[in-house]
Parts: structure tokens; C-alpha cells; sequence
């Protein structure tokens, strides 16, 4: 139960902090500013922020011509689901 309301939680943070870089990630990149890594936006999504990630990608336009980002942001939220559901017991 408590786990539970932790898990929501922490999946909604996770997911709106992969949006959020994303959009970061974006403004930086129209100012030709310093840049979050790719590294960090792929770990972010691995930790639980692919969904967040994934529709950031498509809201701001970014990472969108990456075969990388394109395939492997749903790829980790198939992942992600898959797991949900099985912990889940469905």
C-alpha cells in the first residue's frame, strides 16, 4: 500500500524530470549553450522517466532525427512496462 503511493510517486517525479531535461536540453541547444549529455538524458529514461522523456522528445522537437533516441526511448518504456506488469502480478 505504502510502496505502492511510493512507487507512483516516484514514477511521476521520474517521468516529469525526463520531460523537463528534454525541454532543458532543447533551450540549450537553440542558445548553443552548455548541453546536458546524452548520457544523462539515457539515464534518466533507463531509471524510470522514459514515458517523460519520450513525449518531451516529440513536444520540444529534440532528438527526434536520432535513430538512437527514436528507437531506444519506446524500447525502455516497453521495457519499463513490462516489468510494472509483471511486479504487478498481471
Amino acid at each position: 500500500m505504502m510502496l505502492d503511493k511510493i512507487m507512483m510517486v516516484y514514477g511521476l517525479v521520474i517521468n516529469l524530470v525526463g520531460f523537463v531535461i528534454m525541454g532543458m536540453d532543447k533551450a540549450r541547444a537553440r542558445r548553443r549553450a552548455w548541453r546536458i549529455s546524452e548520457r544523462i538524458l539515457f539515464f534518466v529514461a533507463a531509471v524510470g522517466g522514459a514515458a517523460g522523456a519520450w513525449l518531451g522528445m516529440y513536444v520540444f522537437h529534440h532528438k527526434t532525427k536520432h535513430w538512437y533516441f527514436v528507437i531506444g526511448m519506446p524500447l525502455l518504456l516497453l521495457i519499463q512496462v513490462i516489468i510494472v506488469l509483471v511486479i504487478a502480478g498481471v
